[in-house]
């Protein structure tokens, strides 16, 4: 099914039965396909509503480059128009980023939040981290002033995207000019000063293994957030909510149930 919010048009699935509602909220890059696994756990005593994000799965772009405001603002006025306040929201990496946002600013979306391999806080900056980013900037402003000299625009354009390949991250060199204006204003955000705010109860299931949310975020995130615990799922990788699904689901149950 499709939704007209903030114009973009969203698909979402809604599945369950029960009087209790709880939103599932992917990854960046990912979409509603890699969370029907825990959504059908939920779905037989929940009513389960399960999202693309704008710019993911079958929905539509943002209508300009977004950043998570945006995409909170968006989200809340989803499940406004399908009546669905307030919810527990489940949320990995990307999709934790945004239910944080949106539970420091209206916490009456929310009755509980799971989050699982959160993204929201940034590393800080190594020396060769600030030498590498450094040199890019450098390397990049050249290319600018290369492609101001018309007989060598093209070469300059084309420089610029190997640059940008060399020093860019996966996902950031996956997307296209647009998508990557998203992206940056996306992960640039620290929310370190927004988790203090949640009010909500805050389950934290983490993969010991994580690359891409290391474990250290889990253990930050769980002094910031004011009641918030934190589960180790032993040997599990950013995706542990799927690598041990059975576990995963098990464990949120109960803390829904708790609820």
């Amino acid at each position: 099914m499709f939704a007209e919010v903030n114009g973009t048009r969203i698909y979402y699935e809604l599945s369950g039965e029960g009087s209790s509602r709880v939103v599932m909220l992917h990854g960046w890059g990912c979409s509603s396909k890699l969370m029907q696994v825990p959504a059908g756990g939920l779905a037989g005593e929940h009513r389960v509503l399960n999202i693309d994000f704008p710019g993911h799965g079958q929905s539509d772009r943002p209508p300009e480059p977004w950043g998570i405001p945006e995409y909170a603002k968006c989200l809340k006025a989803l499940l406004e128009q399908l009546d669905f306040v307030p919810c527990a929201a489940v949320a990995h990496s990307f999709g934790c980023r945004v239910a944080a946002w949106a539970a420091s600013e209206w916490p009456e979306l929310f009755t509980r939040l799971v989050f699982t391999g959160a993204a929201g806080l940034r590393a800080p900056q190594t020396e060769e981290g600030r030498k590498r980013a450094e040199s890019y900037q450098q390397k990049k402003r050249f290319l600018h002033r290369l492609e101001q000299l018309p007989f060598l625009h093209s070469v300059g354009e084309s420089l610029e995207e190997r640059l940008r390949q060399k020093y860019g991250s996966a996902d950031y060199n996956a997307l296209d000019a647009e998508m990557r204006q998203t992206f940056v204003k996306v992960i640039q955000l620290d929310l370190r000063d927004r988790y203090p705010l949640i009010q909500q109860s805050t389950l934290l299931l983490w993969g010991d293994e994580d690359r891409e949310t290391p474990l250290w975020m889990g253990r930050e995130m769980e002094k910031l957030i004011p009641d918030a615990g934190l589960v180790l799922l032993e040997g599990g990788s950013h995706f542990a909510y799927l690598e041990q699904a059975q576990r995963f689901g098990t464990i949120v149950q109960h803390f829904l149930a708790d609820g």
